[in-house]
């Protein structure tokens, strides 16, 4: 890995997560940095995150005043990163879903691309232990929002995802107004209009270390009510969104 990468992890409660997500990512990729988004988690979260960071130079930490959702905590993150002056940005969530081990291949993909999906529905994905209701709602989410926006790719909701810094200035995160489940749908169009060359890498996606899933079906319902008022917006032409064009990477 020639590039500097970092992952960025948001978390709110995953005290108990974190140590093996850490332990896992810096096997998986032991050059990268870790940039731990802590949204003032009452279980201690941050403060871990501070004794991690405090025995490990790689490992970095940014708290938050407030919880306000994964879509601002990855928008600070990323702000941050930038900022750090890597070239290579990793999003993931902190509670093991996302599997470190799928990750040097996540980073091979980014070889010609700006941003890498780690998809659970091309070829070789896969999901562990989810009902049929969720993967149900998970399919049928990204294939709403695919025909509703014109999107190719098969994966839209998944948070797994690389970017080079020049594709995350073009997409502008900080214009992003999603903060929940629609953030990764938001993030992707712009993504692709703004001209990003996207892949998609398959992964098994695993169910969270500890605790309970914070997604619900509300959540989901509101995200593709905001994808169809997306679509019927650009159906009449009544969209305003400015992307910046992405520019060539300086690294292939």
């Amino acid at each position: 890995m020639s590039e500097s990468t970092i992952v960025v992890l948001p978390t709110y409660n995953e005290i108990e997560s974190l140590p093996e997500v850490i332990a896992r990512l810096r096997e998986a990729v032991p050059e990268a940095h870790i940039l731990i988004v802590d949204d003032a988690s009452p279980d201690g979260t941050g403060d871990l995150a501070d004794l991690l960071a405090a025995r490990i130079p790689e490992i970095h930490v940014l708290h938050r005043t407030e919880k306000q959702g994964l879509g601002p905590a990855y928008i600070a993150g990323f702000a941050e990163a930038l900022r750090l002056g890597f070239e290579v940005i990793v999003q993931s969530d902190a509670d093991g879903s996302h599997r470190p081990e799928d990750l040097p291949a996540m980073l091979a993909g980014l070889d010609g691309q700006d941003v890498v999906i780690g998809s659970r529905w091309v070829a070789g994905g896969d999901v562990q232990r989810w009902s049929l209701h969720r993967y149900l709602l998970s399919r049928a989410g990204s294939l709403y929002a695919g025909v509703m926006l014109g999107l190719h790719q098969k994966d839209l909701t998944g948070g797994y995802r690389v970017f080079r810094a020049d594709a995350l200035r073009a997409i502008h995160p900080e214009q992003v107004t999603s903060r929940g489940y629609c953030f990764q749908i938001e993030m992707l169009d712009r993504a692709v209009r703004s001209g990003c060359r996207v892949v998609e890498v398959p992964i098994t996606f695993d169910d969270r270390l500890h605790g309970e899933s914070k997604m619900s079906g509300r959540i989901v319902v509101e995200a593709l009510l905001q994808v169809t008022r997306w679509g019927m917006a650009r159906i009449f032409g009544r969209e305003r969104v400015e992307v910046a064009p992405v520019r060539e990477p300086s690294h292939v």
